[in-house]
């Protein structure tokens, strides 16, 4: 299926950006690759990944320390970025 694709500003939690860019690395797909995936899957109700991927994933949660989980999305917070006139 020929699609038009565009570049996006998102941010995410860097640990999450970290576990998210091996994972695609280990398929052998781009992160936009692996991110539609996920919310392709995820729109008609599926889970996107295999049980052996989930084990993939649970390693590389561990490697790069991401703890969070499903439950904590709707409760993070960004750090404050210290400006260049607060003490240190």
């Amino acid at each position: 299926m020929i699609i038009e694709r565009l570049q996006t500003g998102v941010r995410l939690e860097k640990k999450l950006v970290k576990v998210l860019k091996a994972l695609a690395e280990h398929r052998d797909m781009s992160l936009g690759d692996l991110i539609e995936g996920i919310v392709l899957h995820a729109f008609e109700g599926q889970a996107p990944f295999s049980p052996a991927t989930l084990e993939t994933i649970d390693q590389l949660k561990r490697i790069y320390g991401l703890e969070l989980r499903a439950a904590d999305s709707h409760g993070l917070m960004e750090m404050r970025e210290k400006s260049s006139d607060e003490p240190s």
